[in-house]
């Protein structure tokens, strides 16, 4: 069987196409709300570029462009907003989802999933970036809040000092909706500068250094966030 190919290593093209398949398994509509936006906002976009001061087929040929640009713009906006949620309702509840997002984290980042997990399979994911370090749980909820506080310990005594935030994804109380996980690191602020950062990742080599190899749970969730992410950056 043919194994499917990574995003990275597809050309824009083969990324929209797949990125597209994927999003109409749970957007079928996705097809007509993308043609109807690209004509009104095409339309919208003509009509500024017809009342523009011109003559003759300058005029035209500026309107014509201005609503192609205006109608394209406004289509590749809203596929990138509905394939994101597409993605995420087909990640939710699936085991590794929250790593599968945290792949939408931009440069600056560094995330290691899995760090640590349980028999039940809850999970521990590391994200080390502006805010410091950042234990993102998944699973049970009281389980995996046990599994983040040893976590804590365990990067306190390596890290001290380094601002440490915990984050359960979930649906429940006090809990991350998978959706909105990647917008919450973000909005965690700026909290260590680059040599800091450095250091923190030097440091944080002597508790995985320790760690055996953790697989993360194996389960169908979507590959195709990174190139989803290539598409939004217009990369």
């Amino acid at each position: 069987m043919a194994t499917p190919t990574a995003p990275a290593e597809m050309s824009r093209r083969k990324q929209l196409v797949e990125t597209y398949r994927l999003t109409k398994k749970t957007d079928p509509r996705i097809g007509l709300v993308l043609i109807a936006t690209f004509l009104v906002a095409g339309a919208i976009g003509f009509t500024v570029f017809k009342v523009l001061p011109g003559s003759g087929i300058i005029e035209w040929i500026l309107a014509v462009v201005g609503g192609l640009l205006f109608g394209l713009l406004a289509a590749m906006i809203l596929f990138g907003r509905r394939a994101q949620r597409s993605a995420y309702a087909q990640m939710e509840g699936q085991p590794g989802a929250a790593a599968a997002a945290l792949r939408m984290l931009r440069r600056g980042w560094v995330t290691e999933p899995a760090i640590a997990f349980n028999r039940q399979q809850d999970v521990v994911h590391r994200v080390v970036g502006p805010p410091g370090i950042v234990l993102i749980g998944e699973g049970n909820g009281p389980r995996v809040r046990q599994l983040l506080a040893s976590e804590h310990r365990k990067h306190d005594r390596v890290a001290p000092g380094t601002p440490i935030h915990e984050i359960v994804c979930g649906n429940g109380e006090d809990e991350v909706p998978l959706a909105k996980l990647v917008r919450t690191v973000q909005k965690l602020g700026r909290q260590v500068k680059g040599p800091e950062l450095t250091d923190i990742l030097n440091r944080l080599k002597a508790i995985d250094a320790r760690r055996s190899a953790v697989p993360l749970p194996k389960g169908p969730v979507p590959t195709s966030m990174k190139g989803m992410r290539g598409n939004q950056r217009g990369r």
